[in-house]
């Protein structure tokens, strides 16, 4: 049975916005029963439905110029949605999307991951590396302690 999606977003040709996307697929990677994993380069409303369907949402997303550097761990609730909107660009919204659609939206942790180089490029700075093992690191972690 799936507990947990994973969505790891990002435009994967500019450079550390892969980030999310790469983030999804090692975590795919790790053959875990429980746990599907999706690289997609924005959130769309469709995703609403595969929320809907498990226990925890995990979103990883590239940050710029962030406040430090480090890896971010923070906890989503939906946002306030007075109208919908096809185009979700932060993952509160695509749980409220969830919640009005379904009904629910899972408990969520947004993961964000300090990147360096946004410019048109299909390589990852060694920043955004380092932070991609902290982040899947994180994601672990978040899995041992929601079982």
């Amino acid at each position: 049975m799936l507990t947990t999606l994973v969505i790891g977003y990002g435009n994967d040709l500019r450079g550390d916005d892969a980030i999310g996307q790469q983030v999804a697929k090692a975590i795919k990677y790790c053959y875990l029963s429980s746990v599907q994993s999706i690289a997609v380069h924005q959130l769309t409303p469709d995703l609403a439905a595969f929320l809907a369907n498990v226990k925890l949402g995990i979103f990883v997303d590239a940050c710029v110029n962030s406040q430090s550097n480090q890896v971010q761990v923070q906890l989503l609730l939906p946002s306030d949605l007075n109208i919908i909107n096809t185009h979700i660009s932060h993952p509160s919204s695509l749980l409220a999307f969830s919640q009005i659609l379904y009904g629910y939206s899972p408990p969520s942790w947004l993961i964000s991951v300090p990147g360096v180089n946004f410019e048109i490029s299909d390589r990852i700075s060694p920043t955004a590396e380092k932070g991609i093992v902290i982040a899947i690191f994180k994601i672990m972690q978040i899995l041992n302690t929601s079982k």
